[in-house]
């Protein structure tokens, strides 16, 4: 039975792989643009007033990621096997990749990250979501990931970090008292 995440699949990875340029586009994005965004938030940790703010943003990140990306979805990869999609089909995809699929650790901490960014940032954090889309967007046409995978961590991601939010609300009132 052929399904929507397959049928998602196959457009957004046939949509380009004919031509050299959209592949080192589709690489970048999926693989380098990560570190650029974990850069851009250390900038905005930097340009916060005052050492507390500085400290709070950057645990606020922290926590975000860590719940995300290291508990959540590495619990459930332990208990849910879906494969990608290169070893669904047989392809060599233009990234190295292993593990299970779904949800995408990826898509879990960068989500995470821009959720947080625009708690502190708005402007900010528009410019974080669409580039975490974007680079959910490559690493399925690079051939790593379902749509689903991507959507699933994305949903992960968001999560956890309005909950470390909600979770530091007390600590945040005591943060803008002290300003």
């Amino acid at each position: 039975m052929f399904s929507f995440n397959q049928a998602a699949f196959q457009f957004i990875y046939a949509a380009g792989h004919r031509n050299a340029f959209w592949n080192v586009l589709g690489i970048f994005f999926a693989e380098y643009l990560p570190y650029l965004l974990v850069l851009a938030f250390l900038v905005l940790v930097y340009y916060q007033n005052g050492w507390r703010r500085k400290v709070y943003l950057f645990s606020e990140g922290a926590l975000a990621i860590i719940l995300a990306r290291g508990l959540v979805t590495e619990a459930i990869h332990f208990f849910y096997h879906h494969p990608r999609p290169f070893v669904f089909y047989g392809f060599t995809p233009l990234i190295s990749e292993s593990g299970w699929s779904f949800p995408s650790g990826h898509a879990a901490w960068f989500f995470a990250l821009a959720f947080v960014v625009w708690y502190a940032n708005r402007k900010w954090g528009w410019w974080f979501f669409a580039l975490a889309t974007i680079m959910g967007v490559a690493r399925i046409y690079v051939g790593v990931h379902w749509p689903l995978d991507i959507a699933g961590g994305a949903a992960i991601g968001l999560l956890c970090a309005w909950f470390v939010h909600w979770l530091l609300m007390e600590s945040r009132k005591g943060l803008e008292k002290a300003s």
